[in-house]
């Protein structure tokens, strides 16, 4: 089938895949891996084939330090309002080919196109942001308290950077990093998943019409992360991680980095808590609920993942949840009609399986979905479950999926004390009417992000990241995102 056929409804900005898979991007050059091996990237809506890109040995990741080094004091030094303007062009051009995008985001992922276009807007935000960040650098200037010298404080760029990212924002999770990584005036190496790393590539293509000069952004594929990893944070020019992915992964990288002492920028796992207080405006509360837990089918690290819903409303909220998802049109990414697309692979699907089996068994009742769907491609049905027990699996552990798993409760500490019985803090969701209840529990959890009466937390604009095992440092906001690629040096001087 071709990419046509399998969008009767969706515009035909059609992506040039075999254009977009032509190699690794090194130096502002493609070229193929010394391997020449090649890693498949298939359709999850389909399992059909759809690339087979470069696959990066060690020898590979060496030459794109090199040519990040080579490309680090030149765009250091270029002027602030430069970096800037190419940051802006990178987002206009983004916004421009923002359906081609869109389209390569769901074919390689399995997204639902309209996500898909919400992914892309928020992606090329990253840049426009950033191009205004890049200007309004600026340091401090002082005297010490003794009154003997000046204490003069200069915020200059880190050094290169590697950028691991996954594959579930194949677009946003790379813009991320790298918009305040170059704004900075940083160089980098990105390793995208090995699912889904067209989009990546096809975004090095439009860097390079922005102007960013070659080797200030090298993009590599690889079957071997460990190695490739470790042979690049071995490299003393190398002065930043930045991952995106699981907790478990985190913890190695960490553990490499810390050979070399490399800064490291970590966001990791979430179990996201959704509690809804019987004051709660229902609808909007259901609302909130959709798009926390459905947006890009649940395969988010801020998915709404334990739902919690005080007793006076927990019956006409669980009522609700489930006919709104019963309700959702599963599909292929690319139909445009579709709500719900596939989860990732087939390990996902079986993953999710589990967690539900497992759930059942401990008493839980599905009102609607519950069990894998059959092929071609890798889908789960949207899918919720009421009677949650607190010692199920998928209280303590990640759903990634199309899922929701509601939970009653009485009492406002009751609430925070179960919410916050978890190893993650990365996001939480909070439904009242009481604005004073409503801060004062958004207070009391532990985590880095809350959403009050919203079921949306991401913005460029914002700082985005957790606590505990949820991660270190941020990405975002008015100056945490860049300041996490820059160091400062303290001058003392005397006049």
């Amino acid at each position: 089938m071709t990419i046509a056929q399998q969008m009767p409804h969706a515009d035909r900005h059609l992506p040039d895949i075999e254009a977009t898979a032509r190699g690794l991007y090194i130096d502002g050059n493609w070229r193929q891996s010394k391997s020449g091996r090649k890693i498949d990237v298939t359709d999850p809506s389909t399992g059909a084939l759809l690339a087979a890109v470069a696959d990066a040995t060690v020898e590979d990741a060496q030459a794109s330090i090199e040519a990040a080094s080579r490309a680090a004091p030149g765009w250091r030094s270029t002027p602030p309002r430069k970096r800037s303007e190419i940051l802006r062009r990178c987002f206009e051009l983004m916004i421009e080919r923002s359906e081609m995008l869109a389209t390569l985001i769901s074919l390689e992922n399995g997204k639902a196109l309209r996500d898909a276009r919400g992914e892309v807007a928020y992606a090329a935000e990253f840049f426009r942001w950033n191009a205004e960040e890049a200007v309004r650098i600026t340091g401090e200037f002082g005297t010490a308290p003794s009154g003997a010298n000046r204490i003069i404080v200069d915020y200059q760029p880190i050094g290169i950077c590697l950028l691991i990212t996954p594959w579930n924002f194949p677009a946003a999770m790379a813009t991320r990093k790298i918009a305040p990584a170059l704004a900075a005036g940083c160089t980098v190496i990105l390793k995208p998943a090995s699912e889904t790393p067209l989009t990546a590539y096809a975004l090095a293509s439009i860097y390079e019409e922005a102007g960013v000069p070659p080797g200030v952004v090298n993009v590599l594929t690889t079957s071997t992360p460990a190695a490739f990893s470790a042979t690049i944070l071995a490299d003393p020019r190398v002065r930043k991680l930045s991952f995106t992915g699981s907790t478990g992964v985190g913890r190695l990288l960490l553990a490499e980095a810390a050979k070399h002492v490399v800064s490291c920028s970590m966001e990791l796992g979430g179990n996201a808590p959704f509690i809804v207080f019987d004051d709660a405006d229902l609808e909007a509360a259901l609302d909130g609920a959709m798009v926390a837990k459905m947006r890009n089918a649940g395969e988010a690290c801020t998915a709404a993942n334990r739902l919690y819903v005080q007793s006076g409303i927990y019956e006409s909220f669980a009522e609700g949840l489930a006919k709104r998802m019963s309700a959702l049109n599963v599909g292929p990414g690319v139909d445009a009609l579709t709500e719900c697309g596939p989860m990732i692979t087939t390990k996902a699907v079986e993953k999710i399986d589990r967690l539900v089996v497992d759930a059942k068994a401990k008493g839980a009742r599905v009102t609607c979905g519950g069990e894998p769907s059959a092929g071609p491609g890798y889908f789960y049905p949207p899918t919720v479950l009421v009677d949650m027990p607190d010692g199920v699996e998928m209280a303590h552990e990640e759903i990634f999926g199309p899922v929701a798993p509601l939970y009653r409760f009485e009492t406002e500490d009751e609430v925070i004390g179960r919410a916050n019985d978890t190893e993650y803090g990365l996001a939480a969701y909070v439904f009242t009417r009481d604005i004073a209840r409503g801060l004062r529990v958004s207070s009391a959890l532990e985590s880095g992000m809350i959403a009050l009466n919203r079921g949306l937390v991401s913005d460029p604009a914002a700082p985005f990241g957790g606590v505990k095992q949820s991660g270190l440092g941020r990405e975002g906001g008015q100056h945490h995102g860049i300041a996490e690629f820059m160091e400062a040096k303290y001058i003392a001087a005397s006049f």
